[in-house]
């Protein structure tokens, strides 16, 4: 007579892979719609979220599979590992801003002057829903960003405005900043580096020590130091996304002229909610590093 040995069956390894795949398939759908697709910010997070919290059902069922297999060697064990891999990707992704939530500074915007914030041309306004944010940077705001970012500053470029102004403009392209407004480029010094403007004559090109060269800022404490503010500042204000996933963010980017040196200050705002997990500092470093490889391209042409 044969004896036949039946293995027991996990119901809930098979049943925390189906639950783990239906979390993917949501965060990677929410994820595709909110980078390519029509939704937004916070929808998107909301259907993160709840994809977690699906994921999340998903793991201790499949660790209930793991003990039957070791303890029973109930069938399962393939199913509970593919849950936990599916159920990985949504908790990872959601454990990653949450560490980030809880190191970084809680703030929703960062300037490179704390004194003098380059204001919005025009405030944008979107429907936040539950992701609203502070619309007003207090002092506790501004000590709390030199604490985190000290080396976050403004550049101060030895080189006439209109110089600088092209830097600037082929920076924002590089760092894939659409530029949305623009103010001060109706003076008449500016008109040359306009687009569509005819070049300036050959006995008009500044030499090259004339060229825009970094200089380091001086601190705003020293009285006489920073250029004061002018009517005839340059402001353009913008907006950029996230590579990967296209977290929306506004820009504002100011150059002020004193004498033969020009200040160049940047802004960067969060779209949605109160705080940016460190974003905005991270973009505003990108577009002054590639302010400072523009700048020093002109120099070497």
């Amino acid at each position: 007579m044969t004896i036949r040995y039946v293995r027991p069956v996990s119901h809930s390894a098979y049943a925390a892979r189906r639950i783990g795949l239906a979390a993917l398939v949501l965060f990677v759908l929410a994820v595709l719609a909110h980078r390519f697709g029509p939704l937004r910010t916070p929808d998107f997070l909301a259907l993160v979220l709840m994809s977690a919290a699906i994921a999340a059902a998903a793991v201790p069922l499949a660790l209930v599979g793991l003990i039957r297999l070791w303890q029973q060697g109930a069938e399962g064990g393939m199913a509970s590992a593919k849950a936990l891999v599916y159920a990985g990707v949504p908790l990872g992704f959601v454990a990653a801003g949450a560490a980030l939530y809880l190191t970084r500074p809680p703030l929703n915007e960062v300037s490179t002057d704390l004194e003098d914030v380059p204001a919005f041309l025009s405030r944008p306004q979107y429907d936040q829903q539950w992701l609203a944010t502070v619309t007003t940077t207090r002092a506790a705001e501004r000590q709390a960003q030199l604490a985190a970012y000290p080396g976050l500053a403004g550049r101060r470029y030895e080189g006439a405005l209109d110089r600088v102004l092209q830097g600037v403009e082929a920076a924002a392209i590089s760092a894939r900043i659409d530029i949305t407004e623009r103010k001060g480029l109706e003076l008449p010094e500016l008109q040359d580096s306009l687009p569509g403007q005819e070049p300036q004559p050959d006995d008009a090109v500044a030499e090259v020590g004339e060229v825009p060269i970094p200089l380091p800022r001086p601190e705003p404490a020293l009285p006489g130091m920073v250029a004061s503010p002018t009517d005839q500042d340059v402001l353009l204000q913008g907006e950029t996304e996230t590579l990967v996933l296209g977290l929306p963010f506004d820009i504002v980017i100011r150059l002020r002229e004193d004498v033969e040196t020009t200040f160049v200050d940047v802004r960067v705002a969060s779209r949605y909610g109160a705080h940016d997990l460190g974003m905005s500092a991270e973009i505003a470093d990108d577009f002054l590093d590639r302010l400072d490889a523009e700048l020093l391209g002109i120099a070497g042409g």
